[in-house]
C-alpha cells in the first residue's frame, strides 16, 4: 500500500514538473513571438530614419550644388549651415503626398528651413511639426489634381497647425537659375518666423527689436505703394497684406541680396537687421 502511495506520489510530481515545464515553455514561445517582431520594427524603423532624415555624404554634395546660399559660405558657416539642417531633419517629419520624398527635397527644405534663421544659431521652429511635399501646386482642398491648383505653399492652422504643405514644382524652382527673386520654400518659412509670436502680421516680434517696429511699418506701406504706383520691381502679390509683403520681400532678400541692396538700400538695411545677415556680403555677417 506505503508503495502505490509513493508511486502515486513520484507520478504526480513527476506530472507537475512536466506541467510546469510546458507552461515556460510556452510563456517563452510568446515572449519570442512578440520580441522578434518589435526589434525587427525597431530594427527598420532605425533604418529608415538613418537612410531617410540623416544627411550623409550625398547631401553635402547636393547642397553645394543646389543650394547657392551655402555654396558661397566661407568654410566654417558651411559647417554651421549643415549642421542645421541635420537638426532640422532630425526634429521635423517630411512627408509625400501623391510622391516619394527624394534626399534633394529634404536638402532643399531643409535648406529653406535655415536660410531665414541661420543669423539665429538656436532658433528652433518650435511651431512646425511637419513638411507635406505635393507634387505640384494644389488647391484649397489641399487636391494636387484638376483645375483651381494655385497654390504654391501654405502653413497650416487650425487643425492643420503645426503642419507646412509645399509643391515640390515650387520648392526646386525656388532653388533654379530661373528663380529671380522667388523662393516659395523660404516665402513658407518666413511666414512660420512671423507667426512664432502669435501672429503672422509682417512684424517678426521675436526678431525685431521694439523700437523698429514703427520704422518696418512705415518702410513697408511706403514700399507697398511704390508698387502699386508701379515704381517698384517688388512681386505685387506683396501688396496682399503686411505678412505677404514681408515674406515677399524675404525672398527678394535671400534670392538676389545684391539687386535689392542695389535698388532697395533702406529696405535691404532692415531685412538685414530683422534676420541678422547680410547676404549680399562675401562673409554673409550682418
Amino acid at each position: 500500500m506505503m508503495q502505490l502511495q509513493n508511486l502515486s506520489i513520484r507520478t504526480s510530481t513527476k506530472q507537475s514538473i512536466l506541467l510546469t515545464t510546458f507552461v515556460n515553455m510556452v510563456v517563452a514561445f510568446v515572449i519570442l513571438l512578440i520580441i522578434i517582431p518589435a526589434y525587427f520594427i525597431f530594427r527598420q524603423k532605425n533604418n529608415a530614419i538613418q537612410t531617410e532624415e540623416t544627411p550623409g555624404p550625398s547631401y553635402y554634395e547636393l547642397l553645394d550644388t543646389q543650394v547657392p546660399f551655402y555654396h558661397h559660405l566661407d568654410l566654417n558657416r558651411k559647417l554651421s549651415f549643415e549642421k542645421r539642417v541635420r537638426a532640422f531633419l532630425k526634429e521635423v517629419r517630411i512627408e509625400g503626398v501623391g510622391t516619394v520624398i527624394t534626399d534633394l527635397d529634404r536638402v532643399l527644405i531643409a535648406s529653406s528651413a535655415v536660410i531665414p534663421i541661420f543669423g539665429f544659431p538656436e532658433w528652433k521652429y518650435h511651431n512646425l511639426t511637419n513638411v507635406i511635399l505635393y507634387p505640384d501646386t494644389f488647391d484649397g482642398e489641399f487636391q494636387f489634381e484638376g483645375e483651381n491648383r494655385n497654390i504654391l505653399g501654405m502653413v497650416g492652422s487650425g487643425y492643420m497647425n503645426g503642419q507646412m504643405l509645399l509643391s515640390r514644382a515650387a520648392l526646386t524652382k525656388g532653388f533654379s537659375k530661373n528663380a529671380d527673386t522667388e523662393n516659395a520654400a523660404v516665402h513658407e518659412f518666413v511666414h512660420l518666423l512671423d507667426k512664432s509670436d502669435g501672429a503672422t502680421d509682417g512684424i517678426p516680434e521675436n526678431l525685431l527689436a521694439h523700437q523698429y517696429a514703427i520704422p518696418w511699418l512705415h518702410l513697408m506701406h511706403q514700399e507697398m505703394h511704390r508698387i502699386q504706383s508701379g515704381k517698384s520691381d517688388i512681386n505685387p502679390y506683396a501688396l496682399t497684406n503686411e505678412a505677404e509683403f514681408f515674406a515677399v520681400a524675404a525672398e527678394y532678400f535671400f534670392e538676389k541680396p545684391e539687386q535689392l541692396q542695389h535698388k532697395h538700400p533702406e529696405l535691404y538695411q532692415e531685412l538685414s537687421r530683422i534676420f541678422g545677415q547680410s547676404p549680399a556680403d562675401a562673409t554673409n555677417q550682418p
